[in-house]
């Protein structure tokens, strides 16, 4: 299917996100005309002037129907991100954003005729790994309230039919994401090795799935271009498990110094966390979640990205080493000796 051809006129909603900008200009090259829908104004010069801005929440249906007017494709990035330990009473907030939010884009789509509708998921819906391969059909089993959220969006996307009763979403199941812009965990962990202010916690041998920006907006064309993507969940990975040792060993190979030299045992680290929340507690202190995020950082996750490659011919343009190398040069950090 050509894209131009058959669905030249794009909306965008999230654009102002850590990965809508790369979004947007991956379609621009394409040559998609270009609307986006954003809680905030984007900063001078972050995409091509060509593309008509439009300011409104996806949980407005009046802001959301306007925006949809006169598109062929809608590509839905605009959620409430994860977030470590979230309180309780965020749980209402990511159901209006998550859920919510994407009923009115869906909602809003069909009733504007639009062709296709693609949502930016994640591989959170699967939960932990624990050894196996992950593929697009394996029960998901969310441990979030994110990814619980999520869970519950793609099935209001891939429900989603036209006035023929043609299916019209799919659902990329992303891998953690990592490129300049992106915030949180692999950010926290690129600025601490850079600073030498890390040092892992256990073996390291357990896997991660990894999918650079630039790769997830070239994910997200295809997704929109072609027939085989109606009705699908794709996982978008870099078609590689990498071990967490292999991304600190890539991050600093771009940073240009050497990886920690040792590392602290998960289980003495994990009692010592214990002990810590609980005086924490008796003093009436509010820490972190110490032993969850030990937990999370040995999680073993490990998702396959085949079906994409096979059905839509999705070949991924960066490995690790050369993903980290561009982010890090556009972090600015540069290689350090």
């Amino acid at each position: 299917m050509n894209n131009r051809g058959h669905f030249p006129r794009l909306l965008i909603t999230g654009a102002t996100g850590a990965v809508g900008p790369i979004v947007v200009n991956a379609f621009s090259a394409a040559g998609y005309s270009i609307r986006t829908l954003s809680l905030d104004p984007p900063p001078a010069g972050l995409w091509p002037e060509n593309v008509e801005i439009r300011i409104g929440d996806i949980t407005n249906d009046s802001a959301v129907e306007a925006a949809m007017q006169g598109v062929d494709a809608v590509v839905h990035l605009a959620a409430l991100l994860h977030i470590v330990n979230p309180p309780p009473a965020l749980q209402g907030k990511y159901e209006r954003i998550n859920v919510g939010g994407t009923s009115a884009v869906v909602s809003a789509a069909i009733e504007a005729g639009v062709k296709r509708i693609v949502l930016f998921s994640t591989i959170a819906v699967y939960g932990p790994s624990a050894g196996r391969i992950l593929t697009e059909e394996t029960p998901p089993h969310p441990d979030t309230f994110y990814a619980r959220t999520k869970l519950d969006a793609e099935k209001i996307v891939l429900e989603a039919k036209g006035t023929d009763g043609v299916k019209l979403g799919t659902v990329l199941r992303l891998g953690a994401v990592y490129g300049s812009r992106i915030k949180g965990n692999y950010e926290r962990l690129t600025r601490a090795l850079a600073r030498h202010l890390f040092i892992p916690i256990g073996s390291g041998l357990n896997r991660r799935t990894l999918i650079y920006d630039k790769d997830v907006a070239r994910a997200a064309v295809l997704a929109v271009s072609s027939s085989a993507a109606a009705g699908r969940v794709f996982n978008v990975t870099d078609g590689q498990y990498h071990t967490l040792n292999e991304i600190i060993e890539a991050i600093c190979l771009a940073l240009g110094r050497r990886p920690p030299r040792f590392a602290l045992p998960a289980a003495l680290m994990h009692r010592i966390a214990g002990y810590v929340e609980k005086g924490g507690q008796a003093a009436g202190l509010k820490l972190p979640a110490l032993r969850l995020m030990i937990d999370k950082y040995n999680e073993d996750v490990a998702v396959t990205g085949d079906l994409i490659r096979k059905e839509l011919g999705f070949y991924p343009c960066y490995d690790l080493q050369t993903g980290w190398q561009e982010t890090i040069c556009e972090m600015g950090l540069g290689k350090r000796k």
